[in-house]
């Protein structure tokens, strides 16, 4: 039987196929199993795979044209494999970095906080020269209401999800996701698909103590609990806050509401309560809420009415002041996740922690500092342009891939508006073994690990590998043509 990795490229960026073909010992276990299957088994698990999938509607949303559309969530059957001293390693970097952040947050949020003609309320990281203050005041993010929507102590930042890249020396933080980040319930899903697809293979590996990433659900869970007013003095009754099938992850909201045995609270179904609460309809019965897991943007709360006509940050905000509700993530978190901020994360690490950063970060440049904008505005050709507020791959330009013309214009659009932009060094980051058009190839991926804090701070043992199925290609984003893989963490040996 021919091995599928015999036309294999192996490389030293490549995590399962060195250089010299031969193929890296944590991966042993996954490349013996394919090897037993063949080409033509491949092949049928992959198409039995894509049918599992449509039966249980793992679909993802973009928008075209002004109009939703739900694609399937491409899965790739080959997993990627994270060695125990990997996970380990960035699992105290994202919680190091998901500690940092809150406080940051709570630094600029804080009651009674900031006025521009005030210096000394000023956030403490910009008096003490850590961060320039424009970085705080003119981010898209800031928004200054936001010191009412969390109680003393509540952590602004319950869930993150932080996308890393493996590069020559090593993993780096590519972006803080500290809004509503997305992905935990497709990573539990490709597990599902996975084990469904190949049973023997999940089998024995689960035997040998592969992680399993359900813990993920009660330690959201939990956190969330944790974000619970004072005003709850029994069990905390989440509820998870969406915008309904018109948001692209509507398939996740679902999952992870039945999951945690929570009721869907959209914005028909909220209810004030006679205490000053909130409450969620359910059938006949109207549920009182404690927590509600904000899964849709901020921006839009206010776009959208209860039945009794009060637009939802109006019910939420009350609520939130009186004591009786509690909103996870916080609004007001864009501050802590845009591009500019990213640049000064590790010296926020050191001012607010009092430790030397754990995971390395992208050299970035600020094009609204002039000193940044003249070292880079002849090397965009080099670099990777990207908005300030960003997300999903969205504006992310890549310079070594840009035309002359595609060049030109670019460098018109940053000079014209450098506020915009932030520049940073390309990564050469690895790649994993990808079943595309029945061939297994190497394509770049990029990993997503989540975070929760509340009385602690814990990265979640459910991260999501993103690829791009493109030759060549550097964008993982689903939206961007992407697929998944499901993510293996290896036990302690």
């Amino acid at each position: 039987m021919t091995s599928v990795f015999a036309r294999y490229p192996g490389s030293v960026r490549d995590e399962a196929v060195a250089a010299d073909g031969s193929v890296c010992p944590q991966f042993g276990q996954v490349a013996a199993a394919l090897d037993q299957l063949g080409g033509v088994g491949l092949t049928a698990v992959v198409g039995a795979m894509a049918q599992e999938r449509r039966v249980h509607g793992v679909v993802f949303g973009t928008y075209v044209d002004g109009r939703l559309e739900e694609q399937p969530f491409p899965l790739c059957p080959v997993p990627r494999v994270v060695p125990a001293a990997d996970w380990a390693h960035l699992a105290r970097g994202v919680e190091q970095r998901h500690r940092a952040l809150n406080a940051f947050l709570a630094d600029v949020y804080r009651p009674g906080g900031r006025r521009r003609t005030d210096d000394d309320r000023a956030p403490e990281v910009v008096r003490a020269g850590v961060v320039p203050e424009w970085v705080v005041t003119a981010s898209p993010g800031h928004r200054p209401s936001a010191v009412g929507w969390a109680a003393p102590g509540q952590q602004r930042i319950t869930v993150s999800g932080l996308d890393l890249l493996r590069g020559p020396d090593g993993w780096v933080v590519l972006e803080d996701n500290l809004r509503v980040p997305s992905g935990i319930g497709y990573a539990l899903s490709n597990r599902a698909s996975g084990r469904a697809a190949l049973p023997d293979l999940y089998a024995a590996a689960e035997a040998a103590g592969l992680v399993d990433p359900t813990e993920a659900v009660a330690l959201l869970r939990a956190a969330l609990a944790d974000a619970a007013p004072p005003a709850c003095d029994g069990v905390p009754q989440l509820g998870l806050l969406t915008d309904g099938p018109d948001n692209t992850a509507w398939f996740e909201h679902r999952l992870l509401a039945e999951a945690m045995g929570a009721p869907i609270a959209t914005p028909d179904l909220l209810w004030p309560t006679p205490s000053g609460g909130v409450a969620v309809q359910v059938g006949a019965e109207r549920v009182p809420v404690d927590v509600l897991y904000r899964r849709f943007d901020e921006a839009d709360l206010a776009g959208h009415l209860t039945p009794t006509g009060i637009p939802v940050d109006v019910l939420l905000g009350e609520a939130v002041r009186a004591g009786q509700l509690a909103v996870a993530n916080v609004p007001g978190n864009g501050v802590a996740d845009d591009k500019a901020t990213y640049r000064f994360v590790p010296e926020m690490i050191e001012f607010y922690l009092g430790e030397q950063p754990v995971l390395a970060t992208v050299p970035t440049w600020l094009l609204a500092e002039e000193a940044d904008l003249a070292a880079v505005r002849d090397r965009l050709h080099e670099l990777v342009v990207k908005p300030v507020d960003g997300y999903g791959g969205q504006g992310v330009v890549f310079g070594p891939q840009c035309s002359p013309t595609e060049l030109a214009e670019l460098q018109a659009e940053v000079l014209a508006a450098p506020h915009r932009f932030v520049a940073q060094e390309p990564v050469d980051f690895s790649t994993v073994p990808t079943v595309v058009d029945g061939l297994v190839v190497p394509r770049r991926a990029d990993l997503r690990v989540f975070a929760v804090a509340g009385t602690t701070t814990r990265a979640l043992p459910a991260p999501l590998t993103r690829v791009a199925l493109e030759e060549g290609s550097l964008l993982v984003n689903s939206s961007q043509g992407g697929g998944s893989k499901d993510t293996w963490v290896l036990p302690p040996a």
